[in-house]
């Protein structure tokens, strides 16, 4: 059926039906007025009806209808549709009052209100036939949009199969581990929690600042046991930073920026991330060394360009982002409006 509304089957078989219809009804044209006459009258009166369709589908509805400009859209097809009377006639007086030699059909408007039907009658086929082929591309899209959203659905049902079966086997190595080893028992439970955080609570638009939080101190103390002592790690966050919200995992890109381009000296390798609040403003700050033999990019990666892009949806002319890049040391400075 798509393929039927594609290569507009439709108009071909409406055309095929409309012409030969009409040469069936005028066949005695041949033996009256000749088979030139005959072929004429099926040009000119098909070639019109061809001509108010078509600017009435093509023209009329697009600029006038759907532009709500009704009275305009019936002035003008009222217009399309005494043109092709007025044409029509024309050639009736001259086919059948001249050329047949009918007198009184030599009257100009003989076969007015007969063509006018005729006209008429086509343009509202016509508009039918559209209608439908509208009604059915949009019953179409329709029913592809149930079955994307059935897919959706079927994949996401599949995806919450990953997420219990991996809690439930860090549960399973959780209690596999040695009571006394407490560290290993934590930093499972913090990597635990973070996917916890991930795939449950950061489904909606904004999240409490204080969950927002508490992820990065989780991400933070499991760098920081990845690290040796070489490596200067602080994490500052204030007690009376509650009260607001803000996007899911809007912060987490600037710290794993800070941990991916750290320096790996033998020592001064320092990383710091300070949240603060002043007044109707959240602020963030990451600062991190960096190796003087690596270039790093002041506009980050991937992580960090969508990052920028989401504050400039999200946060449109409610954020700064600035970032400062010396020799040995780079920083990013976040503000935040509150609502």
């Amino acid at each position: 059926m798509d393929r039927f509304w594609k290569y507009k089957l439709d108009h071909v078989i409406f055309w095929v039906a409309t012409v030969c219809f009409h040469m069936f009804t005028r066949i005695t044209l041949i033996e009256k007025a000749g088979l030139e006459q005959f072929a004429l009258e099926v040009l000119v009166r098909n070639g019109l009806l061809a001509g108010i369709i078509y600017l009435n589908l093509g023209v009329l509805i697009p600029r006038f209808v759907k532009q709500q400009k009704v009275i305009i859209y019936i002035l003008l097809l009222t217009v399309s549709l005494l043109g092709y009377a007025f044409a029509k006639n024309v050639h009736d007086v001259y086919l059948y009052g001249y050329v047949m030699g009918d007198a009184a059909r030599q009257y100009f408007f003989y076969n007015s209100f007969y063509n006018i039907s005729i006209a008429i009658f086509y343009v509202a086929f016509s508009v039918a036939l559209q209608l439908s082929r509208e009604w059915f591309a949009q019953r179409e899209l329709i029913r592809r949009i149930e079955v994307e959203k059935l897919n959706t659905e079927l994949e996401y049902l599949k995806a919450q199969i990953n997420p219990h079966f991996l809690f439930n086997s860090i549960n399973t190595i959780y209690f596999q581990i040695d009571k006394q080893n407490r560290s290993a028992r934590e930093t499972l439970s913090a990597f635990s929690e973070m996917l916890r955080y991930q795939l449950y609570e950061c489904n909606g638009k904004e999240i409490p600042v204080e969950k927002e939080v508490n992820y990065l101190k989780n991400y933070v103390d499991l760098q920081r046991m990845r690290k040796d002592e070489n490596y200067s790690i602080t994490f500052s966050s204030p007690v009376d930073l509650h009260g607001f919200t803000i996007a899911p995992l809007l912060l987490i890109p600037f710290v794993e920026n800070a941990f991916k381009h750290v320096s790996h000296f033998p020592d001064k390798n320092e990383i710091r991330i300070e949240l603060s609040r002043d007044n109707d403003f959240f602020h963030l700050k990451v600062f991190n060394t960096k190796d003087t033999r690596r270039e790093v990019n002041k506009n980050g990666g991937i992580g960090l360009r969508n990052v920028q892009r989401r504050l400039e949806l999200i946060y449109n002319n409610r954020h700064s982002l600035q970032f400062y890049e010396l020799p040995e040391s780079f920083e990013v400075n976040l503000t935040l409006k509150m609502t």
